[in-house]
């Protein structure tokens, strides 16, 4: 165990982030940042939703210069929001941001050297690597130091540049090291405006990265703020369960202090999803304060599951388990919600998951490792009958232990919600954690700037055609800069190019390249088929 990750307090403008100040909810606008009034008109609807701060992208240098623009027309209309440039590839675009909004989003693995030839770095090669890049981000944190702008370093899974990738490959350990260079850059440059961000579409990728992150710092002496969202994490329930799960999952342990929850879709209705998360926490965050000497959060160490028994369809090797009562029975439900056969009262262990006690029953469970191996059922009774409520409190109650490999099954009740619609969202928990997979998994951005289709249609279209695929990860991503990056671990990938133009991806390897977008999802199931991947679906099925 480590000791609890204290943060030192970075101001965004006028907004303090970090200490014991309330975690800050932000957005992005996914208009395009050269329709001024259009970004204009979105940010205000975000700020009267509540959010705290928005990112606006600025991928060149027309982009970055329009967003002083954009804060002018902001600030005549009273608003005062802190704003974000949120940058890719472009340092000049970065550093002419810095004099005009109040915080400068960089992703480490974008402000390399792209043509460098090394693929195996010595020594010396690593380290003139890192004097290029520092050469690289003075004149940014120069910038920054005059205007009093802060800068995110938030590294992404997926994107790390070829001498991290060398040294610690596509690892949590590797995006946590390529944050901790540009720290150390910042420090040595007499620079702490900074706050770090580990982003990933894999739950447990970023939950394990962020904890890691934490562990680092302390062991530095830093302290900068920690930024946390699940990226791609997509859309409807599938977007919400999985934030949820991974930002409670670190919030739980005292780790995070601003947050975006990133759903496909427009970006006002993130805002909802991401307050019902932070309710839980700010109303306490004052308390748990004065004793932080006495929390601890867990070691970051790679997925382990508990060892269990096998009772009933329940522990050993079966996949964690969804439990419902029927007729005062416990009983298992199937993948397709149906109830199957009832469970003894005898040789399980049954744990109440309160708010609040993760810790405690983390502790517990592990001691089990080295005790009793009797299967676990997690149990938790839910009052709301507010369906957001009961998916974001369910998702961090369970998720937050499921993502530890604590549990074989999981027993939510909510009386005021439809029983079915409590059974969907437990398997939608598991499949969030990758605790169990009964579904495709879809990975979608929530589109910026830089999209150039309709994402929310496209993303169900996609479902449509291929959501049958059982265990298949799927991305649609809005443009090149989020695409063969931020989808890290997807299996096959539909990735805008350009105007009316898409690039279908297997793995991280183009399969076609720009193609009519009309063409794309007939083209994404013919390179599914060519992998040997597809299955008929149920409904097609001759048989």
């Amino acid at each position: 165990m480590i000791s609890h990750y204290t943060s030192g307090i970075v101001n965004i403008g006028d907004l303090p982030v970090g200490g014991n100040y309330p975690i800050r909810v932000q957005s992005m606008t996914n208009t395009d940042t050269n329709d001024i009034e259009a970004t204009i008109s979105q940010t205000i609807r975000l700020v009267n939703a509540s959010c705290e701060m928005v990112r606006i992208t600025a991928q060149g240098i027309t982009e970055a210069n329009n967003l002083a623009v954009i804060k002018n027309g902001l600030r005549l209309k009273g608003i005062k929001v802190p704003l974000i440039a949120d940058i890719h590839f472009n340092p000049r675009a970065a550093e002419i941001a810095a004099g005009i909004v109040e915080k400068v989003r960089i992703n480490p693995g974008n402000y390399t050297n792209k043509r460098d030839s090394h693929t195996i770095f010595t020594e010396k090669a690593y380290e003139e690597d890192l004097e290029r890049i520092a050469d690289r981000l003075h004149p940014l944190l120069s910038i920054c130091k005059q205007n009093g702008t802060a800068i995110r370093i938030g590294t992404n899974h997926g994107s790390l540049s070829a001498r991290i990738m060398d040294r610690y490959g596509d690892t949590p350990e590797g995006m946590v090291e390529s944050a901790l260079e540009f720290g150390r850059i910042c420090l040595l440059d007499g620079f702490q405006n900074v706050v770090f961000s580990m982003k990933s579409s894999n739950v447990r990728v970023m939950v394990q990265s962020t904890r890691l992150l934490a562990s680092k710092m302390q062991a530095e002496g830093m302290n900068f703020p920690i930024h946390l969202g699940v990226t791609e994490a997509g859309d409807g329930e599938d977007g919400i369960i999985k934030s949820a799960a991974g930002i409670g999952a670190l919030l739980e342990e005292g780790i995070g202090d601003t947050i975006r929850v990133s759903l496909t879709g427009a970006p006002e209705i993130e805002i909802p999803v991401a307050l019902a998360i932070t309710e839980r926490y700010n109303t306490s965050r004052k308390l748990k304060a004065s004793s932080k000497a006495d929390l601890k959060i867990p070691e970051p160490e790679f997925f382990i599951k508990r060892e269990s028994i096998a009772v009933s369809g329940i522990g050993g090797k079966y996949p964690v388990g969804v439990i419902t009562e029927n007729e005062g029975n416990k009983c298992l439900v199937d993948e397709n919600l149906s109830v199957t056969g009832n469970l003894p009262d005898h040789n399980l262990h049954l744990i109440t998951v309160a708010e609040g006690n993760a810790e405690e029953i983390r502790n517990q469970l592990t001691s089990k490792r080295l005790g009793s191996t009797k299967p676990v059922i997690l149990k938790n009774i839910y009052k709301t009958n507010k369906l957001l409520r009961f998916q974001v409190d369910s998702a961090i109650d369970f998720g937050s232990l499921l993502i530890d490999g604590m549990g074989d099954a999981i027993w939510p009740v909510a009386p005021c919600i439809p029983s079915e619609t409590v059974n969907h969202t437990a398997f939608a928990i598991l499949q969030a954690t990758r605790a169990r997979i009964t579904r495709t998994e879809f990975i979608s951005c929530p589109s910026c700037g830089r999209t150039l289709f309709d994402i929310e249609k496209t993303v169900q279209n996609v479902k449509t055609a291929t959501q049958h695929l059982k265990g298949l990860k799927i991305a649609v991503m809005g443009c090149i800069v989020n695409g063969p990056g931020e989808m890290a671990d997807a299996d096959y990938g539909y990735v805008g190019a350009g105007p009316g133009k898409v690039s279908l991806y297997k793995g991280k390897d183009v399969a076609f390249k720009s193609i009519p977008q009309d063409e794309a999802i007939p083209r994404l199931i013919d390179l599914i088929k060519q992998s040997g991947d597809w299955k008929e679906s149920i409904e097609t099925d001759p048989e």
